[in-house]
């Protein structure tokens, strides 16, 4: 390679970012790290900047003079930069060739989309920003020739199982559909009854993946699956009925494309981000992930099983949002995000995340989306109207 490649870490401190950060380290004659972002986990951050030397650092400017400081006196010339602002710079710098887009919820969307316009290698790991402003996102990504790549385990298996000229459209390469393969979360098999009584450290339980908070919880009630689901749709521009959600305990399949010949193409790996990550920042190569081989003879057994919606009543939701489309998902986004921080606050019981969620699409009617502007209004309006909801019911 000519020189390293820089790469931007929006939401560095979290799981993926984590991941990814351990992915480039093993590979120091491909990849240096221009900048690392961090929101609240501002000491991890520091560590990070300590052992990787980023060019900047971009936290919420409360934090800056803080760890301005504190990077000085470690001897690092790293700049801070703050906010919205300094997340967009960071994302559509020239010197910066990928940015790995791992910033959790809404908050991810402009700083993703800066590097779209900017025309970078994105390895998406938000899936809001497809969720909430699809349409207009996959149209700045063609108009700018910026190079997507899904992070997600299952959107990455999507990727690894289809014919290179997907875009073309699954009817024209032969894909029937997409099966999307899901977990089943800490309460597959949780008596209903006992839903009420779940607590957040339960919920975040996951049996197979480690994950943040916010993320467990959209796993434990399946609206990680929803939100991915319509993440599908827009990646390889499929329809929601050519989605199928496959729950699979076991996590070793990762997700599944359908052909009309018969062929059903899978990919397997053990349940580790690093295998998605490495993929996306080698791709069209391949390169050492840390992860060990799959023990196939250690699984023994794949087992499949359909969703129970009345279980997973999220999952409905979002499959009702995706084919609404519009401003839809980006209300459903909304709503569960203000819903899953009740819950984590203990404001709320388990099931009434999808109750709120429900009431707010009920309230507010879905509008086309046409320019950035609507998907936020969108957002603030389904907003204020769970924290309504909150207001009248939590406990």
């Amino acid at each position: 390679m000519s020189r390293l490649q820089q790469v931007t870490v929006l939401g560095a401190t979290g799981s993926v970012g984590l991941s990814t950060l351990d992915v480039i380290a093993r590979h120091p004659d491909r990849y240096q790290v221009f900048a690392l972002t961090g929101f609240t986990r501002l000491s991890e951050l520091l560590a990070l900047c300590v052992r990787h030397a980023p060019r900047f650092a971009v936290v919420p400017e409360a934090a800056a003079r803080g760890l301005q400081d504190d990077l000085r006196a470690a001897g690092l010339s790293t700049q801070v930069l703050v906010g919205e602002e300094g997340l967009c710079q960071v994302s559509s710098d020239a010197e910066v060739d990928t940015v790995v887009a791992a910033i959790v919820g809404a908050a991810g969307l402009r700083p993703t989309l800066a590097a779209v316009d900017a025309g970078k290698k994105i390895l998406l790991a938000n899936k809001e920003a497809l969720v909430m402003s699809g349409a207009l996102f996959m149209q700045a990504v063609r108009k700018s020739g910026a190079v997507l790549l899904p992070l997600d385990s299952e959107h990455n298996a999507i990727f690894q199982c289809m014919p290179g000229d997907y875009a073309r459209g699954l009817s024209q390469v032969g894909v029937r559909r997409i099966l999307l393969t899901a977990s089943g979360g800490p309460f597959r098999q949780t008596p209903l009854a006992e839903l009420e009584h779940v607590s957040p450290d339960q919920a975040c339980a996951h049996p197979n993946w480690s994950m943040g908070r916010k993320i467990s919880v959209d796993s434990a009630s399946m609206m990680n699956k929803g939100l991915e689901l319509i993440e599908a749709c827009w990646l390889f521009d499929a329809r929601p009925d050519q989605v199928e959600v496959v729950i699979h305990p076991q996590s070793v399949i990762h997700s599944l494309v359908d052909y009309v010949d018969g062929s059903v193409l899978a990919q397997l790996g053990n349940p580790d981000m690093r295998t998605p990550i490495a993929n996306a920042l080698a791709w069209p190569e391949r390169i050492d992930s840390g992860v060990a081989p799959l023990d196939l003879f250690a699984v023994a057994r794949l087992d499949f099983e359909a969703p129970d919606e009345q279980r997973f009543p999220c999952l409905r939701l979002a499959r009702q949002a995706a084919e609404a489309g519009n401003s839809a998902p980006a209300m459903l986004n909304a709503a569960n995000e203000v819903a899953v921080a009740a819950f984590l606050e203990r404001r709320i019981r388990f099931p009434q995340i999808a109750s709120i969620i429900e009431d707010v699409l009920a309230l507010e009617p879905v509008v086309a989306v046409n320019e950035l502007g609507a998907v936020f209004e969108a957002d603030t309006k389904a907003r204020a109207l769970a924290e309504q909801w909150l207001s009248r019911n939590a406990r």
